[in-house]
């Protein structure tokens, strides 16, 4: 995979708690539309579409256009201007005037789980299509999967065993914007 290209899709599938560990830290911080929630009562399954940021893929990659800062450094110890140096007049931005940043990537997600024998929510109001859901953390036991959203809502699934597949949906898109926890950095 070349600098910046786009990361392959992930397909995860989990069939216990350590597994579910894992696909947990995947999803973290991912947004929810409500609408896109659903439970298959006949087919004991529970489906979420969520927009999901990379996390396995944060700071990895960067954006270097024109040799970035480097290049700048470069041209300017050359007795130039970065405004000079790329052909513009005295005092325009340009391209080699900014820091380079780091490129993440946010895809949709589909978040199944088979094998569900009840549902149960709190602080979800379920008549609210439209609103958004920010997922925290999914907490696991052998028989039980509690979604822990902002706010204190939570969805918590029964289960007869975890049986639990995670596949990004789609091309992912880059972003400069990193999902931040500043409650957790002010109570350190």
């Amino acid at each position: 995979m070349g600098e910046g290209a786009p990361p392959a899709p992930l397909k995860l599938r989990a069939h216990g708690v350590a597994d579910m560990d894992v696909i947990a830290a995947c999803v973290q911080d991912g947004l929810v539309p409500l609408r896109d929630i659903r439970w298959m009562k006949r087919e004991k399954r529970f489906v979420m579409v969520l927009n999901r940021f990379l996390w396995e893929r944060a700071g990895k990659d960067a954006l270097d256009v024109d040799g970035g800062a480097e290049g700048t450094a470069q041209t300017q110890s050359q007795g130039e201007s970065g405004a000079d140096a790329a052909g513009g007049a005295a005092g325009d931005a340009s391209f080699e005037d900014a820091d380079p940043r780091p490129v993440n990537w946010r895809s949709n997600a589909a978040l199944v789980f088979d094998k569900v024998r009840r549902v149960q929510t709190q602080g979800v109001d379920l008549t609210a299509r439209d609103q958004f859901l920010n997922l925290l953390t999914i907490a696991s036991e052998p028989k039980c999967i509690t979604l822990h959203f902002s706010g204190g809502a939570r969805i918590r699934l029964d289960l007869a065993d975890i049986r639990c597949h995670l596949t990004d949906l789609g091309e992912p898109w880059p972003t400069w914007s990193v999902p931040e926890h500043r409650e957790a950095a002010e109570a350190d």
